[in-house]
């Protein structure tokens, strides 16, 4: 049975985690944490949870095997450092940090401590967007996100939602590699808020490109990629369709399949928990982890120029 902390109980623990751990209490005895009593005590009844507390060092000081970081993304680099040097395997949410030096300090002390430091990016265990990475010889990759009229800074929105479009690119497409071109656009209103940015990276067989459109008059996603084979897109993480010289498929995921798995968290999650049991290897890649923060930094420095 593992021992594993989870810290930060907002709306995105309780619609995309809680709900999933509570149903692998078989294998892991959860140990919530949180400032809030009142919230601590209703969510430990609601999910049947026993063990809680109400501070970091409370749950620090428990025996534990391992901790889900789901705090603001100003806190992860203090909390992840603390629990990596307590000797902890940590899981937490995207962006693991908005500093690439903080990002690749974290990941070089995982290393030197032999733990697993896995970011939250549920797009690679979605089952339709697994279908298209299987595809072979790739050529031409996009990854689309789009906003009805959406205004927000770009930093921020770069880091909270471009960043789900370049990881999932990255993912789709084969290893770039150490040999691959980058370009950038990126466009503003007058207030700063970001409008439109694009990301390509270019290697020696495949053209990858991540978008993110805040006024692009409908909220989608769409991954697409071409090969000799076909074109073939996965829209909105649910309906997959093939386009061949021969056939024009769909796909959708059947209708009992619950939404968490189809969104790729429920997966995500028992793939951790899986590697903690198995000492496997870190199901989200330090190494494409590392070169999506990279990427979203090298975006935002475009924006400041913008």
């Amino acid at each position: 049975m593992l021992n594993i902390g989870v810290i930060g109980l907002g709306n995105i623990a309780q619609k995309a985690y809680l709900p999933v751990m509570a149903q692998l209490q078989d294998q892991v005895n959860w140990v919530l944490c949180s400032r809030q009593p009142t919230k601590l005590a209703q969510l430990q009844a609601q999910y049947h949870f026993s063990d809680g507390c109400l501070s970091f060092e409370a749950l620090l000081a428990k025996s534990l095997d391992a901790v889900f970081i789901h705090t603001p993304t100003n806190t992860h680099y203090t909390l992840v450092k603390q629990a990596l040097s307590h000797g902890l395997h940590v899981f937490v949410d995207k962006p693991l940090s908005e500093n690439p030096l903080e990002v690749a300090e974290l990941y070089k002390l995982a290393a030197q401590q032999g733990l697993l430091l896995t970011v939250g990016f549920n797009r690679r265990f979605v089952p339709q967007l697994q279908k298209l990475k299987s595809i072979p010889n790739k050529q031409l990759i996009n990854v689309t996100k789009t906003r009805v009229d959406t205004r927000q800074p770009a930093a921020f929105a770069i880091y909270d939602l471009m960043i789900h479009t370049i990881n999932t690119a990255l993912y789709l497409a084969n290893d770039v590699g150490l040999s691959y071109n980058v370009q950038t656009y990126c466009k503003q209103d007058a207030n700063q808020q970001l409008q439109v940015a694009q990301l390509t990276v270019e290697t020696a067989s495949q053209l990858i490109t991540a978008t993110l459109n805040m006024q692009g008059g409908t909220n989608q996603e769409i991954a697409s990629l071409q090969s000799p084979h076909g074109l073939f897109t996965v829209d909105n993480l649910t309906q997959y369709t093939a386009k061949t010289a021969t056939d024009n498929r769909q796909q959708q995921p059947a209708d009992w399949e619950p939404t968490l798995v189809t969104r790729g968290f429920d997966p995500m999650i028992k793939a951790f928990i899986t590697a903690l049991q198995t000492n496997g290897e870190n199901p989200v890649s330090p190494a494409s982890s590392l070169l999506t923060h990279q990427l979203c930094h090298t975006m935002c420095r475009q924006a400041q120029r913008c």
